[in-house]
């Protein structure tokens, strides 16, 4: 039959589309997922609580994913000024109305939920830049480029002073993606990194004492094996213990003697490592590229300019993280407190990271709009 015969029907849309669900990019989630139930079994203690209570997380993030998928991206273009001002303003309420722990003022109790507002401006920075810059002729001139450091800056300063360096780093990193994959120029690019070089010793007052700590134990962690650098020292004999196969599922020495500090969260990669060795450390990455793959596959097929911007900075900020934390538990970067995504145990992170997928997603399914 002719297509365009009065009696031809279109062929039904499958469900992954009618729910604006990426095949591909949610199957490498769910397989993550289900990697880090495997660990987090494992590293801790078997505790079938823990379990849940990191289901429910996820679940809650799966289901956030879902939801903004549904979202047009030009829905996504019209509310990125109000959700940058709205986490800017929560950010700003932090040191005056936030709740304290653990040495730092970072969470915001609403009464209903408790969260940290530099959470959403994960998401609301690259938002907004992509927004601003995709509106207008690429590549970006000065102005612009000065217009963008302001409005990463801001928040940036904000998070830092909580304090939350791990998160401001992450922040920072989305922020400058947008910039980079705009295509400004090499001169621009050049100053820029002269200027932080210049910076980088001043930035050594503004620090606190636990974090000139940190930085001194990565440059020598045997200066104090059992104190400030215990956690890098454990960290790193797990991982090489690990050797080739791992030692094998729940017979990790290091973390069931407790030698791992933080080994459901911050360091879990370390107890992967020893569980698994080498080759299932390659299997993991494999499935964290498979992502970032299709991530960024998804940012080239982006229609527009604001699209583009956004599903690349979301997909290389998630690649950040990965790399972050992984050179941090080996031992080749400070010790700043990023978790390993979907194999660390979640909290707000994992659900301002599924709704980033839920961007991308929403990117790659919604109607195409030309500019």
């Amino acid at each position: 039959m002719n297509i365009m015969e009065p009696g031809y029907n279109k062929p039904a849309r499958g469900l992954a589309q009618k729910l604006h669900m990426d095949l591909p990019l949610l199957t490498g989630l769910l397989l993550l997922s289900a990697v880090g139930f495997v660990v987090l079994y494992s590293a801790g203690g078997q505790n079938e609580g823990l379990l849940l209570r990191h289901a429910m997380r996820l679940a809650l993030g799966f289901g956030l994913m879902l939801m903004v998928a549904q979202v047009p991206p030009q829905r996504l273009q019209e509310a990125a000024p109000w959700l940058y001002g709205a986490a800017l303003i929560m950010l700003a309420a932090v040191p005056l109305v936030g709740d304290q722990a653990k040495g730092a003022q970072r969470w915001l109790d609403l009464g209903v939920i408790r969260f940290q507002p530099s959470e959403l401006m994960k998401l609301a920075l690259p938002l907004l830049l992509a927004r601003y810059l995709g509106r207008r002729r690429l590549p970006p001139g000065a102005r612009r480029v000065l217009v963008c450091g302001a409005m990463i800056v801001i928040p940036v300063a904000l998070i830092a002073k909580q304090p939350d360096l791990g998160t401001a780093v992450l922040i920072a990193g989305a922020g400058l993606f947008v910039l980079l994959l705009s295509g400004i120029r090499w001169w621009i690019i050049a100053g820029s990194a002269l200027l932080a070089a210049v910076a980088t010793p001043l930035l050594w007052h503004f620090l606190h004492d636990y974090q000139r700590t940190r930085l001194l134990i990565f440059l020598n962690p045997e200066s104090d094996p059992l104190g400030a650098g215990y956690h890098i020292t454990q960290s790193t004999i797990a991982i090489g213990s690990g050797g080739f196969t791992g030692k094998g599922w729940l017979n990790g020495t290091q973390s069931y003697l407790d030698f791992i500090p933080e080994r459901t969260t911050d360091f879990v990669f370390a107890v992967y490592s020893e569980e698994f060795g080498l080759i299932g450390v390659l299997l993991l990455l494999a499935l964290f590229t498979s992502v970032i793959a299709r991530g960024l596959y998804i940012a080239l097929r982006a229609p527009d300019h604001f699209t583009r911007l956004l599903a690349g900075s979301l997909t290389l900020s998630f690649s950040l993280y990965i790399f972050v934390n992984i050179s941090m538990v080996s031992g080749l970067m400070p010790v700043v407190g990023v978790p390993l995504p979907l194999i660390s145990y979640g909290g707000t992170a994992l659900v301002t990271l599924m709704a980033s997928f839920g961007m991308l997603m929403a990117i790659h399914t919604h109607p195409r709009k030309l500019v």
